[in-house]
């Protein structure tokens, strides 16, 4: 990784909190963003592109970056799932003289919050209760029954780990949390 200062900003939250938004958001308001890319393991889902949502990748070939140390962080995410930041990818964004946007999953976000440091912001994005969460999942209309409840289980552990973060934004209504985690970010890249 480059060795001049970069900075880096994470959104971390459960399925269905609303960080897919946010990002969005951050990503029209902040030209000098760019979206760091995620690599998964899953297939891609309707008419989501290679290089564009995901780098979807082989079970083996990323099994292979984990062996050669390629990954920022990484996770299984769900059982048989890995999703992960490659290294190459905050490199490529940095290159551009850009700040990379990451949404990643919280345990990753952890880690890259503990390699990263001063370096990066990290924002939670909490939901309102895991009754709207619930009911944001249900209007996906994506999930069984079953895995409805890994998500929501999932949601509550991930929820556990807020505190871990420099910023938690409660996103009650969308427009609100986004300006505030406008404001947020814009005292980190001014610093």
């Amino acid at each position: 990784m480059s060795a001049t200062f970069q900075k880096v900003i994470i959104l971390t939250a459960p399925s269905g909190a609303g960080k897919t938004s946010i990002s969005n958001y951050l990503l029209q308001q902040f030209p000098q963003f760019a979206f760091s890319i995620s690599a998964t393991t899953r297939a891609p889902r309707g008419a989501e592109q290679d290089g564009v949502a995901y780098h979807f990748i082989s079970k083996s070939t990323f099994e292979g970056y984990i062996y050669q140390d390629a990954f920022l962080e990484y996770e299984m995410v769900y059982e048989g799932l890995y999703y992960g930041t490659l290294k190459s990818e905050i490199d490529r964004i940095w290159n551009q003289g850009k700040i990379p946007l990451l949404d990643i999953d919280v345990k990753g976000a952890i880690k890259v919050q503990k390699q990263l440091g001063e370096k990066c912001l990290s924002i939670f994005i909490q939901p309102p209760s895991m009754e709207a969460l619930k009911e944001r999942l249900q209007k996906r209309q994506t999930e069984t029954p079953e895995s409805m409840q890994m998500r929501l289980d999932k949601a509550a552990y991930e929820i556990s780990f807020s505190h871990e973060f420099n910023a938690i934004i409660k996103n009650d209504h969308l427009e609100t949390a986004c300006a505030e985690t406008e404001k947020i970010i814009s005292a980190f890249i001014l610093k």
